[in-house]
């Protein structure tokens, strides 16, 4: 910046005014979300991974931020050796040990990822599954431990509450507030 002369000293002032820009850039499915931000036309698109009875013992709890304390998925009551199925139609994307208890994903499609642990995988990272095939048995390890197995649900890698795919869920429907 410089300065104008006269009789006196005025500095010249520029004045900068920013507009801010919004550039959107996340991935989001075709059709509309649901209230825990599963897409409409995957609502109850899977199936359970056992065989019935299906008791939920632990349900999907939201962290209150991604990296807060949640339980991210639902814990089905099943005991060790029981087969475990195939929720969806998918790509094995991961099988092998996290921590101490090994894991099995499957990558679908619509942006979805089934995550099922404790399993001893009878496929690999690779193998096409159908709804319905065997994949595995319940194994030990993890919080589970030969108890229960843990289903969790991303969609576009945030996690979802598997319960919407399974149909257990209703949509949300926002109404208008009363005067």
């Amino acid at each position: 910046m410089g300065t104008l002369s006269g009789r006196g000293r005025v500095a010249a002032v520029i004045l900068v005014v920013a507009v801010p820009t919004i550039i959107l850039c996340a991935p989001a499915p075709a059709a509309a979300e649901t209230g825990d931000g599963t897409s409409a036309d995957t609502a109850g698109a899977w199936e359970w991974p056992i065989a019935a009875p299906h008791q939920v013992q632990r349900p999907f709890e939201a962290p209150p931020t991604p990296y807060s304390a949640g339980h991210r998925g639902i814990d089905l009551a099943a005991p060790s050796g029981r087969a475990v199925l195939a929720a969806a139609d998918g790509v094995v994307s991961f099988s092998g040990f996290v921590v101490d208890r090994p894991v099995l994903s499957v990558r679908h499609d619509g942006g979805l990822v089934s995550s099922i642990e404790p399993v001893a995988a009878t496929v690999a990272a690779g193998d096409a599954v159908r709804t319905g095939d065997v994949i595995g048995v319940v194994a030990s390890g993890g919080h589970c431990d030969g108890r229960c197995v843990h289903l969790g649900a991303r969609l576009y890698g945030e996690y979802v509450n598997p319960m919407a795919l399974l149909g257990l869920l209703p949509n949300a429907v926002l109404l208008p507030l009363g005067r």
